[in-house]
This record gives C-alpha cells, structure tokens and sequence, in this order.
C-alpha cells in the first residue's frame, strides 16, 4: 500500500490554502456532472485542465464550507442542568446543536481516489471550549479524588485540543457529489455518522491511577528457643509405657514386708497365660513347713543369670507369691528352709558359745 501523503495544511494548526487537487489523465463523468451543476458561469469542461481549474476555485473560497455532521451536546454540566417533567422541555432549555463544520484540504482522483476535510478554526474552538467547560466536569465528578488528579485533567484537556487540531476526516472521492454552488456542501450517503462516531471517539474519560498492589508482609516464623524447652529434642514416652517401667523398676531385689504390700495386687491381677517367659535352666522348690495354718505354698524361682530386658512388662508376669507374703502368714518356728529345722538349733550350738 502506498505510503498516504497529505499537504501541510492539513497539519495541526496550520492556517486554510488552496487545496491540493490531483486528477487522472481523464475525468470522471459523475465529477463532470457535478460541476456542470455547481457552476453559475457555464463553462467548457472537456479537459482534465479545465476539469482542474474549475474544481480549484470552486473549493478554494473562504465559503467553501462543508457540513459533516451535527452534534447534540447540553449547555451545562449535568449538576446544573434544569429539572423538567416535561422532557421536550428538558430538551430546549438543557441541549445545543453544534454543526461540525470543515473545509477540503485534498483531493487525490489517481492512488486513493479520497477527499481530506479539516474542521474550521471555529468548530476546534467551539468543541475545546466544550471539552474543558462541561465534559472535564462531568468527567472529574464521575471519578474519586486523587492527589494527581488535577494534574491528569490538565493533560486530558491538553490532549484533546491537540487531537482535535490533528483531526483529518478522510472518504471515498465520491463524496464531492454533495457539492453546492458555493463550494460548500454535505455529507451523503450515511457518511456523517462516520465523522460523529469519530469526533465523540477524542471525547475520552478522566481514568483513576489502578490500586497500588501492596505485598502482604509475612511475618518469619521464629525457631523454638531454648529458653524452658531442654526437653524439646527428647523422644516422649507414653503414660502405659512410663507406668510400666516405674512399676518393674520400684521393685526390690530382696523382698521385704513394705515392698511385698505395695505389689501384692499387682503380682495377685496378673495371669499365668500373660507371661511369655523363657523356660528356666533349673529350679528349686521347696516346702516351707507343714504346720503352717494356710495350705502348704511354694516358691520357685529361675536359676539363671540372664537379665531381664525393658521390653518385657508387668502384663506378662504370672501369678506368683513373693516371698515377702510368706512372712506375713501365722506359721510356727518350727518353719525350716532347706530341710533345717529351726525348732532343734539348742542340739548344734557351738561349745564356745554356751
């Protein structure tokens, strides 16, 4: 596509010129048409010079004004506008036509077959003067306070009356058929709503700065301190497991009548079924005494010298008699261990002794 070239005054704030007009090697019949119409002073038009010359001074004239569109805009901001039941008269008190208004700057009949208007020096100031009376008001009122927020309505102001200086409105070459005698005329075929969409397009809001994003500082999470936690690294121990082991470890190697009262029940609950004991290598019992008062009973213990682990418990005991509740049955003195009688010990006293 070839690059489009405009003339310089269709530059932002560039002062009206003749037009530039650039013409095939022959003229359209519809342009031909056209001119013969819009010319007061009849004039041959069988070459694409005259075609030229005429065109020229029909559009050169300060007349020369073409309507594009018309815009409806309110008189005021939108707090200051008057209150009506009735909307038409809502309408007459509250809203303005506003003609947009332009001149040709070019005409190109060979590469784009296009027709450039630019708005006239009263319709940009009318549209800034628009743009910075109601439209910044109703746009800063339609938006929260910020503390750059004049400074952005200032630029937004700034940038729309260099938008609308720049504007150029560009169109098939055909539109010159809405051309008047004067050289002013109108849009046709549906093209003013082209230039109404386009102008209301430069009409852009005052937009608030987008919420800071505020990372959320998470705390670090603190080791344990030593301070009052000595055992914090230490494996805990079940309550069954520390009851089981204080109650093995609290009983004596030599049975007496207190430690035999404290572990009676325990040794009296358990069953002979719950212990899993190694078979002893040897045993020995014995009877006590046949005089005793209570059935004969007997104490048996295992000759070993193999030591008891910790995984052993009290469950798998069975039930025995501690010798510590021999002691506490009514039996005579005549009570022996080991077959010696106690009740003869007069025959084997020694002679240094009597």
């Amino acid at each position: 596509m070839p690059p489009i070239l405009l003339p310089a005054s269709a530059a932002a704030f560039a002062p009206r010129s003749t037009p530039n007009i650039v013409l095939g090697s022959k003229a359209e019949k519809w342009l031909t048409d056209t001119l013969k119409r819009t010319n007061r002073v009849k004039r041959p038009l069988n070459s694409v010079s005259q075609h030229f010359r005429c065109l020229t001074e029909t559009l050169s004239p300060p007349s020369a004004i073409w309507t594009l569109c018309s815009l409806v805009l309110p008189k005021a901001p939108e707090t200051e506008l008057r209150k009506d039941d009735n909307p038409l008269v809502e309408a007459l008190f509250n809203y303005q036509m506003l003609a947009i208004e332009a001149y040709i700057v070019h005409v190109d009949m060979v590469s784009q077959h296009e027709v450039a208007f630019k708005l006239t020096p009263e319709t940009i100031e009318t549209l800034v003067e628009y743009h910075k009376d109601i439209h910044s008001v109703d746009t800063a009122a339609a938006t929260w306070n910020w503390s750059e927020k004049e400074v952005q309505l200032k630029k937004l102001q700034d940038d729309f009356k260099q938008s609308i200086n720049r504007f150029v409105y560009r169109t098939n070459a055909i539109a010159l058929e809405g051309l008047e005698e004067d050289g002013s005329g109108e849009l046709l075929r549906g093209r003013s709503e082209e230039v109404r969409s386009a102008i209301m397009g430069l009409f852009l809001p005052l937009l608030p700065p987008p919420p800071r994003v505020v990372d959320v500082v998470r705390p670090t999470p603190l080791l344990p301190s030593s301070t009052g936690a000595d055992n914090w690294w230490q494996p805990t121990m079940s309550h069954s497991q520390q009851s089981s082991m204080d109650s093995w470890r609290v009983l004596p190697s030599s049975p007496n009548a207190t430690s035999g009262d404290a572990s009676s029940s325990m040794w009296a609950s358990m069953s002979l079924n719950e212990m899993q004991l190694p078979s002893p290598s040897s045993s020995f019992s014995e009877t006590y005494s046949t005089d005793c008062e209570s059935p004969p009973q007997y104490y048996s213990a295992p000759m070993t010298t193999a030591p008891y682990t910790a995984a052993m418990t009290m469950a798998s005991i069975p039930q025995l008699p501690l010798p510590s509740t021999l002691l506490q049955q009514q039996c005579s003195t005549a009570m022996g261990f080991g077959g010696f009688d106690w009740g003869r010990y007069q025959d084997f006293a020694l002679p240094y002794a009597m």
